[in-house]
């Protein structure tokens, strides 16, 4: 399925926000999350299923200063 992250482009095998997450490597327990513009709590992204064309956004804490 085709999904668009963080702006960019990516075909992906994964059903549900955390499988895709897994997938593409975000593997930290810190980030946050968001799907079409609404905000996916951690709690939920097992059970939020993705279509293809839906715009994932994905925030990780940068470190340094």
């Amino acid at each position: 399925m085709n999904i668009i992250v963080n702006a960019q482009p990516h075909e992906v095998t994964g059903q549900t926000l955390a499988e895709i997450l897994l997938e593409l490597g975000y593997d930290s327990p810190a980030l946050a999350t968001a799907m079409n513009g609404s905000f996916v709590p951690r709690t939920a992204r097992e059970a939020t299923t993705l279509n293809s064309g839906d715009q994932i956004e994905i925030l990780a804490p940068m470190q340094g200063g």
